[in-house]
């Protein structure tokens, strides 16, 4: 099923999506919650009370209506890991550094944040974030229910659903910051986009593969800047799954329905990469570039930079 969040006269609501059609669950059912981290927090029944009203109610909305936002628009928290190993491995090497041996033992995640959450459409910047722009082409885990110590064999379960992450990146202040061992922090934290659906795990059960590490997605994802691609993976090179991740995450904290955790960037996945492999020449992002991202089964996340005014 395809989850969204969109805003309507000002108010944000819970829709389901299909074949580009909106339904309004809680009009079609009362018992459906009315947002997203309620959605999640109702569990199951909830998963099953929408599937039910999106085959019986009418579709109320069509998407070109609305403005659709982030699928998760108020999460409690949003981590962001480091788990494909040829995006780490070679943006290490193209800074003359050798592979840190550490990766493989330990999936490492920083907080991102949650405030500054955006879906598709324009994304606002500050001047000083233009100073090299990065893209980063990720997926999101969405957290369905809560726990605490989660070991890896029961760690999928306790994900919701998956969708497109962007993780944003303002380069020159996220280095200058990080020589202090510190961080990222004002490099990172103006805002990540998601979107355009939150999908849940159903329908990507034919792409899976399943693992004692856990589930890996067979999923191609790539990257276009103004309509050319510039970048391309597979969800399944992860390195590190999503259950490992979240066992290292919920490791003596409790996580929550509606926390995010991002996959880290994929190979080839950002101009950082990309400009230091010589694949792109000194590139990055600009005000009036539109950046899209697709991941198979997920859809396809847009954005275009744009100046703040002020």
């Amino acid at each position: 099923m395809k989850l969204i969040s969109y805003r309507e006269n000002g108010n944000i609501k819970l829709g389901g999506f299909e074949e580009g059609r909106i339904y309004d669950l809680h009009a079609i059912d009362s018992n459906i919650a009315d947002n997203m981290l309620k959605f999640l927090q109702g569990g199951e029944k909830q998963l099953q009370l929408a599937k039910a009203a999106v085959e019986s109610g009418n579709p109320t909305l069509s998407a070109e209506d609305v403005e659709l936002i982030s699928p998760v628009p108020n999460p409690p928290s949003v981590r962001d890991a480091y788990a494909f190993r040829q995006h780490v491995a070679t943006a290490r090497r193209n800074r003359g550094l050798e592979m840190i041996p550490e990766f493989d033992e330990i999936p490492i995640f920083y907080f991102t944040n949650h405030h500054a959450v955006f879906g598709e459409g324009n994304f606002p910047v500050l001047q000083r974030h233009t100073e090299k722009l990065d893209f980063e082409l990720e997926c999101a885990a969405v957290i369905g229910k809560g726990g605490r110590n989660i070991s890896t064999s029961d760690a999928d379960d306790y994900i919701a659903g998956f969708m497109i992450m962007n993780d944003l990146s303002a380069r020159v202040l996220q280095m200058q910051e990080m020589k202090l061992n510190l961080g990222p922090a004002k490099g990172k934290d103006f805002g990540s986009t998601f979107g355009p659906w939150l999908v849940t795990k159903d329908e990507l059960e034919p792409h899976k593969q399943s693992s004692p590490d856990g589930d890996r997605y067979d999923l191609k994802m790539k990257a276009f800047v103004n309509d050319i691609q510039v970048s391309g993976d597979t969800l399944s090179n992860m390195t590190w799954t999503f259950a490992q991740i979240i066992e290292r995450v919920s490791y003596g904290v409790d996580i929550f329905p509606g926390d995010i955790i991002g996959s880290g960037t994929c190979g080839t996945g950002c101009f950082l990469e990309l400009n230091g492999s010589k694949i792109t020449d000194n590139q990055w992002l600009n005000p009036g570039d539109t950046v899209s991202l697709e991941i198979d089964g997920l859809g396809t996340l847009t954005n275009k930079i744009v100046l703040e005014n002020r």
